[in-house]
């Protein structure tokens, strides 16, 4: 991976969970957390407040590590293993019917999983951290998985009316968005949204093959997760002056996780551009 785009998969990496870490110290204990010791079955060990410190502190280990790998490499498999542990606790939470909507028919209606499978990021993140002898082929997928996860069960779910009606309030607050409702419904904004995420999926696995679409896809999924962080400015239950992010907070900011996988994308699949040109001008010419 190019030493630019590593810096800046740390650097997005730091801020994220140095802000989820402080966030969540500040906050005290909340249902999120609660879930997941619910999950299993600890809840009755510890105070809630000890569970929210241990998490707040995994976050804060997890971005000064982040920070300081950016100029020590060495740094980095231990930042990976450390990441790979935080993602697999919350990732194992989904097993629990308490993440699935049981009115609308259970798995896969995601509710408050839906901040919970943003950890395949993470998961995929720490994996790539360790493995830096993987091929640029498997590295992609490796990082893009994630990103095709979120964007296909997510967007997908833009279809229904409980989706439409849970990110109106969200849209509403986004210069780039929010004017869709002057023209339609808050179903046929939230599906136009959700084909927009199907599209930028077919895009990134389709630049895997075809290297020419590298480009329009990651810009294209890349504005998903930039607009999601937009909403940190417009939406105004997003931030707190005495937390730092809200619980919605929460959720937005672990978008950057994606852009984190998208930079290990785009730096794995760019060193196969030329030699997939090479390849077919061979080809050509017999």
């Amino acid at each position: 991976m190019k030493p630019l785009h590593m810096t800046t998969a740390l650097l997005l990496l730091a801020i994220s969970t140095a802000l989820l870490g402080f966030s969540i110290l500040l906050l005290g204990p909340h249902k999120h957390i609660a879930l997941t010791t619910d999950f299993y079955l600890i809840s009755d060990l510890l105070p809630a407040k000890i569970f929210n410190l241990f998490a707040a502190l995994i976050f804060i280990a997890n971005a000064v590590l982040a920070f300081l790998s950016i100029k020590q490499s060495n740094l980095r498999p231990i930042l990976g293993y450390l990441l790979i542990a935080t993602s697999l606790v919350p990732l194992g939470s989904l097993l629990s019917e308490s993440m699935w909507i049981a009115s609308m028919g259970g798995f896969p209606v995601i509710g408050s999983g839906q901040g919970v499978i943003k950890y395949f990021a993470l998961l995929a993140i720490g994996i790539l951290l360790i493995k830096r002898t993987l091929s640029p082929l498997l590295s992609a997928w490796v990082s893009i998985i994630p990103v095709l996860l979120v964007l296909l069960w997510i967007g997908g779910m833009k279809f229904t009316l409980f989706e439409a009606q849970g990110i109106e309030a969200l849209v509403k607050s986004s210069p780039f968005m929010g004017w869709l409702y002057n023209f339609f419904t808050i179903q046929t904004t939230s599906n136009i949204i959700g084909v927009y995420d199907l599209i930028a999926v077919v895009l990134l696995i389709l630049a895997i093959y075809y290297q020419k679409l590298i480009y329009p896809a990651v810009l294209m999924s890349g504005m998903v997760f930039v607009v999601t962080q937009s909403f940190l400015v417009t939406f105004s239950a997003s931030l707190s002056s005495e937390t730092l992010l809200s619980t919605t907070g929460h959720f937005l900011i672990k978008d950057l996780w994606f852009l984190v996988c998208l930079c290990f994308y785009y730096s794995a699949l760019k060193p196969l551009a030329p030699i997939t040109a090479l390849a077919k001008g061979m080809t050509d010419e017999t």
